[in-house]
């Protein structure tokens, strides 16, 4: 009895889950889909939260996909919606990326089986050139 605690006490100690068990960089707080999902439905959204004063492009199956702030959208008048392009959708407040699969965007769907997202990412005080990258995968059925 007393080992079989002690080897449950030890699994929990050593368990990596979360942000560790994704491998992501510091300016990374988190992926969605996580990385090697499996089960991913074909219309998912991709959303790539940073840390404060980062920002980023989407590369989704090697096709890099165009981003638009929302700082950049014209205000909506009372009652009205403001619509979104089909784009990624970088939330300076949030500092997160967004990106839905829809009719008419680059990326319509996900392809079936294994996909790939590359997120470059840089700070917004030293522009693209000073990008990094991150990849995962995740599997569509």
């Amino acid at each position: 009895m007393g080992l079989g605690l002690a080897l449950v006490v030890i699994g929990l100690n050593e368990s990596v889950t979360g942000r560790a068990a994704q491998h992501l960089p510091d300016q990374i707080q988190s992926i969605n889909p996580v990385r090697n999902a499996a089960q991913v439905q074909r219309q998912e959204k991709i959303q790539v939260d940073l840390v404060d004063g980062y920002t980023g492009v989407l590369v989704v199956n090697n096709v890099e996909l165009e981003v638009v702030s929302l700082d950049a959208l014209p205000v909506a008048k009372p009652g009205q919606q403001v619509s979104l392009p089909l784009a990624v959708i970088f939330e300076p407040g949030n500092n997160t990326l967004s990106f839905q699969p829809t009719q008419g965007a680059l990326v319509e769907k996900y392809n079936t089986g294994i996909n790939t997202v590359t997120v470059r990412y840089w700070k917004i005080v030293d522009g693209p050139t000073a990008s990094r990258s991150f990849t995962w995968q995740f599997t569509v059925l």
